[in-house]
């Protein structure tokens, strides 16, 4: 199961993260998204578990816990498959 992580602070790394969500069970990717430019923290980032039950506890132990100074956000990530569609251009005729 995919895991967004948001209102991070800017100085927690991927290894933090990692040994946090270790505790309930087997964490095979992590991810903080940086700015393409300075390299500094976006305050996001995603986890991926491969135990949806394992995934499951460690959400709702986490979310909103303090994490270098911040409350974290835990939740599913939105597998990103559901984008809204655009309604065409209509030239009105007047």
């Amino acid at each position: 199961m995919n895991i967004y992580i948001g209102n991070l602070s800017f100085n927690t790394t991927e290894e933090t993260l990692k040994s946090l969500f270790a505790e309930f069970g087997d964490v095979e990717n992590v991810k903080v998204i940086k700015d393409r430019f300075s390299g500094r923290s976006k305050g996001f980032g995603f986890l991926e578990m491969p135990s949806n039950s394992e995934a499951d506890q460690a959400i709702k132990a986490l979310n909103g816990n303090r994490i270098d100074g911040n409350n974290i956000k835990v939740k599913p990530a939105d597998s990103g498959g559901k984008k809204k569609t655009k309604r065409p251009f209509r030239r009105r005729d007047y």
